[in-house]
């Protein structure tokens, strides 16, 4: 577990040797599109909306989603960075990227536990034998066990249940669409209260626009831009259609948006497995981000560097807690949040890298030495509150996606900042070292990396 394999290059640039095929990354983004919330997204779109509608609001969530993930994914792919560790020098400083840190770290964690508790009823249905909370348990230590030693095992994972999980899934729709005409089911008016192509693309892309964030965790162990693309349009394309488009021809075919009663009550014990790994594809890589996160705030806070494999045990065992202490309640709650919180973080980083580039010097320079830059800045405020701003944006404006409106807003008001002076460009020094640059601003003072 002290290898570097295990730890991932959790605080440091992924080299060249260790990048991988894209289409092994692709499956693990594929996987975390197949996953039971895309079964939900699919069938609350057809539920309510003409099946050709429900294509079209899947194609333009499907464009955002990988708009988002293909440029964030350029920056990863570039630095060879994680998401927390990338944001010390795409807007946030040390000081903003350790709450962003903790902020990821806390949150996702809470999504392993409610996905935990998702996976647990179904154990309960399956295999009874133990109470709810010890299936989230024992569910969650699982994951936990494939996560510490990480891309690897991660992948091997992805290999061996998204093939059984697309089986499954041809199995419990077909045999609750061979009832039915496929070309009626086409043609045939939606169940429900009508939604537009403007609200049904909005759920789309916010469904999974904080998947989009995170990106670098994945996207860092690329070769190059053209496998970034490669791994984004066919993960997320093939999964956003083939299971989104399942679920819109269920909800047709039932007349309901409860897509996981419809696959119990279809095949039984099929349709429970059928969630199990739909739930494990999606919840190795919450918990894997939330070790990466956690990593880099101990690192910022205590100066400590930690190894991932130890993070990943700590947080798996929490996650595991709070799935058995009923995580599941705060689903709800817990989508929302996501909705508005870490949107403007992508659009932050967007802004700084591609337009403002105030780091960008000090990025560019460690880049060629393949090493981290030996500073970095504390504190940002203007990020700060272009953060806040852009939240509140997403919370409070009532128009399209909560998700898009906090990003376009979080990108916007940041090149104002960048624009206007908030935000001074660092310059990386001639010779890399410790401590304060001399005549720096005091907000602006590189810090030392610790790395």
């Amino acid at each position: 577990m002290s290898s570097a394999g295990s730890d991932d290059y959790s605080l440091a640039r992924v080299p060249l040797t260790a990048r991988r095929s894209w289409f092994g990354i692709a499956v693990q983004r594929f996987g975390q599109l197949s996953a039971l919330i895309q079964f939900l997204i699919g069938a609350t779109l057809g539920y309510s909306m003409h099946f050709w509608t429900a294509f079209w609001a899947l194609t333009l969530g499907a464009l955002v989603i990988e708009l988002v993930s293909v440029l964030v994914g350029v920056i990863a792919v570039r630095e060879g960075l994680p998401t927390a560790l990338l944001a010390r020098w795409t807007g946030f400083g040390t000081g903003g990227a350790a709450v962003l840190s903790l902020v990821l770290g806390l949150s996702i964690t809470l999504g392993f536990g409610v996905q935990s508790g998702v996976s647990a009823q179904g154990l309960v249905s399956l295999l009874g034998g133990l109470p709810l909370w010890a299936w989230a348990l024992v569910f969650g230590l699982v994951v936990t066990g494939i996560v510490v030693y990480g891309m690897t095992s991660m992948a091997w994972t992805a290999y061996l249940a998204v093939p059984v999980f697309l089986a499954l899934v041809a199995w419990s729709v077909g045999t609750e669409l061979s009832r039915h005409s496929l070309s009626e089911l086409v043609a045939s008016p939606p169940p429900g209260p009508a939604m537009t192509l403007a609200q049904g693309a909005a759920l789309v892309a916010g469904s999974f626009i904080t998947g989009a964030v995170i990106t670098p965790d994945m996207a860092r162990f690329n070769r190059s831009v053209g496998d970034v693309v490669k791994q984004t349009v066919v993960g997320i394309t093939l999964g956003e259609y083939v299971i989104g488009l399942a679920g819109v021809l269920l909800a047709h075919a039932a007349g309901s948006s409860d897509v996981i009663a419809i696959i119990v009550s279809s095949v039984g014990w099929i349709g429970v497995l059928v969630i199990l790994l739909g739930t494990v594809k999606i919840n190795d890589w919450n918990l894997y981000s939330a070790s990466l996160a956690l990593v880099s705030f101990v690192e910022i806070i205590f100066r400590r560097k930690v190894h991932r494999a130890a993070v990943t045990i700590a947080v798996g065992v929490v996650g595991s807690v709070t799935a058995a202490f009923g995580a599941l309640d705060w689903f709800t709650a817990y989508a929302s949040a996501l909705g508005y919180l870490f949107p403007p973080v992508a659009g932050i980083m967007l802004a700084e890298y591609f337009v403002v580039r105030s780091a960008r010097p000090l990025l560019d320079r460690g880049r060629a030495t393949d090493e981290l830059p030996p500073e970095a800045p504390r504190w940002v405020p203007a990020t700060l509150v272009v953060w806040v701003l852009a939240s509140l944006a997403g919370a409070l404006l009532d128009f399209g996606s909560p998700a898009i409106t906090a990003l376009v807003v979080a990108f916007v008001l940041y090149v104002v900042a960048g624009k206007a002076g908030l935000v001074r460009r660092q310059v990386a020094p001639a010779e890399p070292g410790p401590g304060p640059r001399e005549g720096a601003p005091a907000d602006f003072r590189g810090e030392h990396t610790g790395s």
